[in-house]
């Protein structure tokens, strides 16, 4: 009846700018008491998760925008 999953907000991946993508799953891990390992890690298994699902119903331009939120939440963790 109650989901493990992690609560994000509708239509994160579809969102237009990467940087907002990455705040948005930032906010989301961090809000979490639901979350596996570190809120990084989280954070970035979604992110990976969603773009080897959806494969390739991506277009390349999803592809670079996605890709390029992973490089902004690597900031956002001070991961770089």
């Amino acid at each position: 009846k109650k989901s493990n999953a992690m609560d994000l907000p509708e239509g994160i991946f579809t969102w237009s700018d990467p940087k907002k993508i990455a705040r948005g799953l930032k906010r989301a891990v961090e809000q979490s008491d639901r979350t596996k390992g570190t809120k990084f890690s989280s954070a970035m298994s979604m992110l990976n998760f969603y773009i080897n699902r959806a494969g390739t119903n991506l277009t390349e331009q999803d592809k670079e925008k996605l890709n390029q939120a992973k490089i902004e939440l690597r900031k956002l963790f001070k991961k770089i």
